[in-house]
């Protein structure tokens, strides 16, 4: 029968990965236990295939083996075989990767796993062809070893993956120690030896935006005054946006670029990257007070809002590369394509700009970007700074329009319409930083109505949260990233709004992960709760990769807390996970930007801004602006209402008491370590104690 008319278990599935693999031939099962109860009963490996919708090389593979008869007639009548959707089952995910990176020395996905009934893996790797080809080996020659292995050596499989599991489970130990300032100045030395000086970002190709990376080097230009960190974020930040890996028509950034220069993406588009670059130039445009990256943050907005927000409110996951079986095809276009659009005269002038020319850039075809442009030479010839390039792609707006129209008219890449509650949270704190630093209060809305979804549909009765909601089933106990990034989220509406019941929600979702995930031996939270799913480790990931780890998070969240409502438990907790991480935080700083941020926040100073008085008063609103421009990393902010408001607010936050507005007029409280200057009603002088 051919594979379109049939479909396997995974059509009862939500995942929109699993269900792209529902009418494969392959006998798929989705992780559980009646997966390996098969695979026990019947003596069989398990085949564990590892991806996410938005996987150009999972759909590649997909098409070359798991479509194909003859490689479902080996897995189907040799092995178990599950599919786990990466973004569902990120536990899952880390612990098997983990098992690759032991084996191979790297990972990726598709990652491909092969284990014993119980769990423990003895083979990995990431893609592979049907057949052998080019030195990579083939997926058919794969199986066919491992099952004769399976069949005549055991004992060495069995061997194998006990070393495995070890190695795994070791990496859960963390090395304790003392961190101290010394460690942001090694850190930032070796962003230095790998930074691009031609096009900004870290390395050679391919090259991932990790803005994180660039929000560190912002806090430690500020700690030390260190032109070159602020250079280095100014340059990566510009470079990006002038690259393909942006999508200068419809906004939003690629996930990472193939290239050196940022011109040539893989296609899709993570709502994590997004959330995370608006962050970034949000609090650049702070620093620098460029327009140029203001209206970056905004455009990236209003593709999140435009794109990848459901009816509900929460945020959707991602968009894939490829849309008619080719990569990128939705993004490409040629000078005939453009000039019929837009006219001969402003077609030439848009592809004069945006390097749109007939022998393409990218197989034959173009991505638009700035790069050419805004090259050290072209821009002194043109004489083109960053001001006039935004005037400039002001000029270029209505044809952009024009074109984005145009390109609505396609065949649009796949959505993956899943909402996570840790990418969420992610996007709310973006949301709400931009509401702030932008005075647009149509973003925190956007951020409190997300916010209000993902408490009201992704918890379960008992108040446990969940991370993942598709049509209308919120499933899977919350992992780690989820409880930090949505507390995340949370602090930061609350600086943007100050409803109070945000902050409420932070402490409690706070206390509820320190029950679930700490490690009362070692220190540092376990990736997984008490109450998940036992696998054959319970991981521990400090690694702030392409996104920051949960790890990191909660310990700059809890900092954050401490200074907010002045629970000595939550800096305890802190310092606590700051030791825990030391050693191996000391041996490679670069990794663990977000981590170090956290260490910056606790060596201090720290401080306390309030403003009290009424929030219609044009006084409270300019003080409010001036905190909110300033690029204050080391500073939280509230707000003393009048009235009843007041009350409520000083039982969480107990230091607002006494801070009442001087006078009737908008008054600022500047607090460092707990001790407060003489309180300030003249905006200049908030100003100046800012700066000092």
């Amino acid at each position: 029968m051919p594979a379109g008319q049939r479909q396997n278990r995974l059509a009862f599935e939500k995942s929109p990965y699993l269900l792209q693999h529902k009418n494969n031939p392959v006998d798929w099962f989705p992780w559980g236990e009646e997966a390996f109860a098969r695979a026990k009963a019947e003596d069989r490996p398990v085949f564990l295939s590892i991806g996410y919708s938005t996987c150009h090389w999972c759909h590649v593979m997909e098409k070359e083996s798991f479509e194909d008869e003859e490689i479902a007639r080996i897995l189907n009548g040799h092995y178990i075989s599950i599919k786990v959707d990466r973004e569902e089952r990120p536990d899952i995910d880390h612990i098997y990767m983990a098992a690759c990176q032991a084996m191979t020395g790297q990972g990726g996905w598709p990652l491909t796993v092969i284990m014993a009934p119980d769990k423990k893996p003895f083979f990995a790797g990431t893609y592979f062809p049907k057949r052998s080809r080019g030195g990579w080996p083939g997926l058919i020659e794969i199986l066919e070893q491992v099952r004769e292995k399976w069949e005549t050596d055991r004992e060495r499989i069995a061997q194998i993956g006990d070393k495995i599991t070890e190695a795994v489970k070791s990496q859960n130990i963390p090395e304790a120690g003392e961190l101290s300032a010394d460690t942001l100045h090694l850190a930032f030395q070796q962003y230095r030896d790998r930074f691009d000086p031609v096009y900004g970002g870290l390395g050679s190709a391919p090259k991932f935006p990790a803005p994180h990376n660039l929000m560190f080097l912002l806090r430690y230009w500020k700690m030390t005054g260190a032109h070159e960190a602020l250079s280095m974020v100014e340059k990566t930040l510009s470079a990006m946006h002038n690259g393909g890996i942006y999508d200068h028509i419809g906004s939003g950034f690629a996930r990472y670029s193939t290239d050196r220069e940022w011109l040539a993406p893989h296609f899709e588009k993570m709502l994590y990257d997004n959330a995370l670059l608006a962050v970034a130039y949000l609090e650049a445009c702070q620093v620098t007070g460029s327009k140029r990256y203001a209206r970056v943050a905004k455009e990236i907005f209003t593709y999140v809002l435009r794109d990848m927000t459901s009816p509900e409110g929460g945020f959707y996951s991602a968009e894939d590369a490829d849309s008619e079986g080719e990569e990128g095809k939705f993004y490409l276009w040629t000078p005939a394509e453009i000039k019929e659009i837009l006219g001969g005269e402003e077609g030439d002038s848009y592809c004069r700009l945006f390097d749109i020319t007939e022998e393409g850039n990218f197989e034959g075809r173009n991505i638009p970007n700035l790069i050419a442009c805004c090259t050290a030479e072209r821009a002194a010839m043109l004489r083109i700074d960053d001001a006039e390039l935004t005037g400039l792609l002001e000029l270029m707006e209505e044809p952009r329009r024009k074109l984005f129209a145009a390109r609505k008219k396609r065949v649009h890449p796949h959505k993956d319409d899943k909402i996570l509650t840790a990418w969420n949270g992610l996007m709310i704190a973006a949301l709400a930083k931009g509401s702030r630093v932008l005075r647009e209060p149509r973003y925190s809305r956007a951020a409190g109505k997300a916010a209000e979804f993902i408490w009201q549909r992704l918890r379960r009765r008992d108040g446990r949260l969940l991370a993942r909601y598709r049509e209308g089933e919120a499933s899977y106990p919350a992992y780690l990233d989820d409880y930090a990034f949505l507390v995340w989220g949370l602090l930061e509406l609350y600086e943007a709004t100050f409803e109070i019941e945000y902050l409420s929600r932070a402490i409690s979702l706070t206390e509820q992960m320190m029950d679930l995930f700490w490690d009362q031996e070692n220190g540092g939270f376990f990736f997984y709760g008490e109450d998940g799913e036992k696998l054959i480790a319970r991981p521990k990931e400090l690694y702030d990769g392409v996104m920051p780890s949960g790890n990191s998070v909660a310990a700059l969240n809890l900092l954050r807390l401490a200074r907010l409502t002045g629970r000595s438990d939550f800096e305890t907790l802190a310092g606590r996970q700051l030791k825990a991480f030391a050693g191996e935080v000391r041996r490679l700083p670069q990794a663990y930007a977000c981590f170090l941020m956290a260490l910056q926040f606790a060596l201090g100073p720290a401080r306390e801004v309030v403003i009290a008085g009424s929030k219609d008063d044009e006084g409270v609103k300019q003080m409010l602006s001036a905190v909110n421009e300033a690029f204050l990393p080391e500073t939280v902010l509230v707000f003393y209402p009048e009235g009843e408001a007041g009350e409520k607010s000083t039982e969480i936050i107990p230091f607002l008491r006494g801070k009442h507005p001087v006078e009737g007029r908008a008054t600022a409280y500047v607090c460092e370590n707990y001790t407060c200057r003489a309180p300030i009603t003249d905006v200049r002088q908030l100003l100046a104690a800012l700066k000092k």
